[in-house]
């Protein structure tokens, strides 16, 4: 009997722990970063606070797992949750189901939230939604709007997001886009005035894709807001270490999360984030009834990249630094765009809203797309092949892989030649990119 007693007293403590209801205050005092909010608040921490992004990113969303105690978030694959009464959900007192439990995996599940809390916190912002890609994610953020709105977009972005807002958005949903410079303020007030002031959305991408064009988004959501539009960010190319758009002014941040969060070419996932609760509660709307949602796989596989994303992003910078300043000065290169370099136009611009000049380039060769063919055909240690923001160092040639969904006259109309190359540098070995490109320069052909 007094075994029995014994057994009971050292059993009990930990039976409280797994069926009381308030059985999480006791475990945030184990939680060393932990984000002491409430399941219905988000786990940003503010800037002001104690740890720094690299701590952050590691430790954002990965408390440990209240059943197992493991350090990283348990993969759940399950599409569905027992209920121990119709109606009574489980899970409500979980974190990463924002305090409504879990009923159906498209509606909530616990690794989706692990990465949507992460990438808040990481981003600076309140709330994050995550889905099946970065076009997704965008598609989200242009249903926010009604039939009859109108959208300015700034001009040269990224050719599958033109592409679905020409070609998709415009006719099913009776949206009208509107794609301009945006570092005239005078003609984004003619812009609005143009469309009956019915301008509910701004949409930018900073830098954009591929022609490191860098938006003013202090000035462009100053605008917006003594208007009453939303502004939204792609900002991609920064990633959430080098460009905080919330704290610039923006309602929304996307990101395709397939690229820097990632950063492994093994993850297809997009992310919205925002400090409004209206925005974040329609999203999530959107999430669910749309169904454009990861894979608990994916979404851990995007959580383990972002606890190296700063040592990542290090890196990749640091080659493009020198690959930048090596190709500037070869003598089959046009120009050279990249932010780092003080010949960028909007070196003091792009300074002045990040935190560094990332790691993407774009290269205009003298000779068009036969020197650029050329040069591409070449590379050994950079992968010919699409996407960005990997580990690997990738090269491509927009105008004829990514961009094919604008025509030759859109393209020469924003600058985007035959001759452009695109570089997303990855953290290999500087002198083995370098001798790379000089091998792949040697016998081109020169103008």
């Amino acid at each position: 009997m007094l075994h029995k007693i014994s057994i009971c007293v050292i059993i009990s403590p930990f039976l409280w722990l797994c069926v009381h209801p308030f059985r999480l205050k006791y475990v945030k005092s184990f939680v060393p970063f932990a984000l002491q909010s409430s399941p219905s608040e988000s786990s940003a921490i503010p800037e002001s606070a104690p740890h720094k992004f690299a701590t952050r990113a590691v430790h954002a969303g990965c408390e440990p797992e209240l059943n197992s105690w493991a350090v990283v978030p348990p993969i759940s694959l399950a599409t569905t949750f027992t209920q121990s009464y119709p109606g009574d959900k489980p899970g409500v007192d979980d974190l990463n189901s924002y305090g409504g439990g879990f009923f159906y995996s498209r509606q909530a599940n616990p690794t989706r939230g692990a990465i949507e809390r992460a990438i808040a916190n990481v981003e600076g912002g309140k709330h994050c939604s995550v889905f099946a890609s970065g076009l997704a994610a965008t598609q989200a953020v242009i249903q926010l709007l009604s039939s009859g709105d109108h959208v300015i977009v700034m001009d040269g972005i990224y050719g599958g997001t033109t592409g679905m807002f020409r070609n998709i958005l415009t006719n099913l949903c009776n949206i009208t886009f509107t794609s301009m410079p945006v570092d005239d303020i005078s003609a984004l007030q003619a812009a609005y005035v143009a469309s009956g002031e019915r301008t509910k959305l701004i949409w930018l991408e900073s830098p954009t894709n591929p022609l490191l064009k860098t938006a003013d988004i202090r000035a462009v959501t100053q605008f917006a807001k003594s208007n009453g539009i939303l502004v939204a960010v792609d900002s991609t190319f920064m990633s959430p270490f080098l460009q905080h758009p919330l704290q610039l002014g923006a309602d929304i941040v996307v990101h395709s999360v397939t690229k820097y969060i990632a950063g492994h070419s093994d993850v297809l996932m997009g992310a919205a984030i925002t400090d409004s609760d209206a925005i974040s509660k329609k999203l999530r709307a959107l999430q669910n009834f749309c169904g454009a949602v990861p894979s608990p796989f994916e979404c851990y596989l995007a959580l383990r990249g972002l606890k190296t994303l700063h040592l990542r992003m290090a890196a990749s910078q640091k080659n493009a630094m020198a690959v930048a300043s090596f190709l500037e000065g070869h003598p089959a290169v046009e120009k050279v765009v990249y932010p780092g370099l003080k010949s960028y136009e909007q070196y003091e611009l792009a300074k002045s809203q990040t935190d560094g000049p990332g790691a993407m380039l774009s290269v205009y060769f003298k000779g068009g797309l036969p020197a650029a063919g050329a040069f591409l055909s070449k590379l050994k240690v950079f992968a010919l092949a699409v996407s960005l923001g990997a580990v690997e160092s990738l090269a491509c040639s927009p105008a004829i892989m990514t961009h094919t969904a604008l025509s030759q006259a859109d393209r020469d109309k924003i600058g985007l030649s035959d001759g452009l190359v695109r570089l997303s540098l990855g953290i290999e070995d500087e002198g083995d990119l370098l001798a790379d490109l000089q091998q792949a320069l040697s016998d081109l052909p020169l103008p």
